[in-house]
């Protein structure tokens, strides 16, 4: 399940319906996919995309995409650090961001030009886009464990372009969950002081 948090408005929406009419102004697609019993905990890449292969199509004809693929990370994946490196501060790309979370968690902040940053805790089952040129970033939850299906339009991959005056830095990497009680000092800061 999804979670927006709106530091700025001191608000947070876990309603599937409330939050695709929050992100829609904004070019934002987010839907809720079922994964209970779709696929094994164990499944190959291949069969997760044969899986899911008419939500794929679908998206392909909404969105022009051209591929997809699967990406699996993990505490034990090389160049980890690196890689989350290139994401984690606040950028854009050529073309939409398009994900489907399968495992794992993570966090997008995202800074429209026509509202306030807020960040988007996705997990199991959580397909959202984020349009090209939309500056955001993305950080692994707690766990450091993600799966997910990709889509793209150039079959190379996104390209991280950074911006000048970014923000980043004043948002906490904090991923919201229903298990998730953060420590006491961190009750009241989305945003750094």
């Amino acid at each position: 399940m999804a979670i927006i948090s709106i530091a700025e408005e001191d608000r947070r929406l876990e309603d599937p319906q409330e939050i695709a009419e929050f992100v829609s102004p904004f070019g934002i697609w987010y839907e809720k996919w079922d994964v209970d019993g779709r696929i094994g905990a164990n499944a190959t890449n291949e069969e997760i995309l044969a899986a899911y292969e008419p939500e794929i199509e679908r998206l392909k004809q909404r969105g022009g995409f051209q591929t997809a693929d699967v990406i699996n990370v993990n505490p034990d994946t090389p160049g980890l650090d690196e890689m989350l490196a290139k994401f984690d501060k606040e950028h854009t790309h050529s073309e939409d961001e398009i994900r489907f979370t399968i495992q794992g968690r993570g966090l997008f902040h995202i800074h429209p030009d026509n509202g306030p940053v807020f960040s988007v805790t996705v997990e199991s089952g959580d397909l959202i886009n984020v349009p090209q040129e939309t500056r955001h970033w993305f950080n692994l939850c707690e766990n450091r464990s993600i799966r997910c299906i990709r889509l793209f339009k150039d079959k190379t991959g996104w390209v991280a372009h950074y911006v000048d005056d970014a923000v980043h830095e004043q948002y906490a990497p904090v991923c919201w969950g229903p298990d998730y009680l953060p420590p006491a000092e961190d009750l009241d800061s989305v945003v750094k002081v």
